[in-house]
């Protein structure tokens, strides 16, 4: 969510432990032994995760050996700090902020897209316009960060918009009650997904802009990430996981009701109607568009040119070759050589 917090600066990866092989006696009943494997949220269950709680409510790590511990945090920024610092074996977080740690200098590497597509959003209530081009002299709200702050200046000059026309108003981490409260006329940021969900079912009658259609280029809201050393000692691991999460989301789109019990289990305090309306709207951009790729798949020019916007925009320090940031090696059907435009994880 990085229109919710700060990106972070990072450094420092940890090895992982190579993966034990074991042999398995024919008169053995006993399920085989499992990987401990810890997966840091990039915030709290939702629908964002509907993949990965299906695969563990179905048992789909199990079965590939992995027994795995679904962490919540307090956003992407903290799960990407803490991967690096060694607490997880995996993290969620969002592409703008995996680049940014590249240019830090942090070894971490984008193995797979979670949400292929941005979710956050020009959003307003009450039927009053979101459209850059009409917000002059409005107040529109933002995190305050100076990622936050770059793409509303892009949303603006792409419409031809002043940005000193518009009254910005940090908000910090809040970006839907000051808009409900009247403090704001548009929220930068909200997720059309999940805010805005619960905004239609509250009756505010939410307009919502995907950033990407309001003039920002795409990117992939949440993506799966891991030290560097984990990719090249531990591959097999990141690859059981991957293969096992691609039937977890499949399984998601052919039965929604089972990804909406997922979440519920995972978010009790959640409403049903909720969680039934965000998976619905959440399990489209859990595919990638082509429907030949796998789930996970990225696209290397894609991140280039986000990457490219980010260095033209003061939110990078130098060139970054998205390559450096990904690897496709890892999802289910590819392997070193066939990860795409972008170099394999060595």
């Amino acid at each position: 969510m990085p229109l919710r917090s700060a990106l972070a600066p990072l450094a420092a990866a940890l090895a992982l432990a190579g993966l034990a092989g074991c042999a398995e006696k024919q008169d053995d009943l006993a399920p085989p032994a499992q990987r401990p494997v810890t997966v840091l949220l990039d915030g709290a269950p939702s629908a964002n995760h509907a993949g990965l709680l299906t695969a563990e409510a179905t048992g789909e790590f199990a079965k590939g050996g992995l027994g795995v511990t679904l962490r919540p945090t307090t956003g992407p920024d903290a799960a990407l700090a803490d991967l690096v610092a060694g607490r997880a074996d995996l993290a969620l977080t969002s592409q703008p902020a995996i680049l940014r740690a590249r240019d830090d200098g942090a070894p971490a590497l984008s193995v797979a897209a979670i949400v292929q597509e941005p979710l956050a959003s020009l959003t307003s209530i009450e039927g009053e316009p979101v459209a850059p081009q009409r917000l002059r002299g409005r107040r529109v709200g933002t995190a305050g960060t100076p990622y936050a702050d770059a793409v509303l200046d892009e949303l603006l000059q792409s419409s031809g918009v002043d940005p000193a026309a518009v009254r910005r108003v940090d908000l910090g981490d809040d970006l839907v009650q000051p808009l409900v409260r009247g403090r704001v006329d548009v929220s930068l940021g909200p997720f059309w997904n999940t805010d805005g969900v619960r905004l239609r079912l509250q009756d505010r009658r939410p307009r919502l802009l995907p950033v990407d259609r309001a003039g920002l280029k795409p990117y992939d809201e949440v993506v799966l990430v891991a030290r560097g050393e984990t990719v090249q000692r531990d591959g097999a691991l990141v690859r059981r996981f991957l293969q096992a999460l691609q039937r977890g989301t499949r399984a998601a789109r052919a039965d929604p009701g089972l990804a909406v019990r997922a979440l519920r289990e995972a978010a009790p305090q959640l409403p049903e109607r909720v969680a039934r309306a965000s998976v619905r709207e959440t399990l489209p951009v859990l595919f990638p568009p082509q429907a030949t790729r796998p789930v996970g798949w990225q696209d290397y020019q894609e991140w280039q040119d986000f990457a490219d916007w980010m260095l033209r925009s003061d939110l990078l320090t130098r060139p970054l070759d998205a390559g450096d940031a990904l690897t496709n090696e890892f999802l289910p059907g590819e392997g070193v050589g066939t990860s795409g435009s972008g170099p394999a994880a060595g």
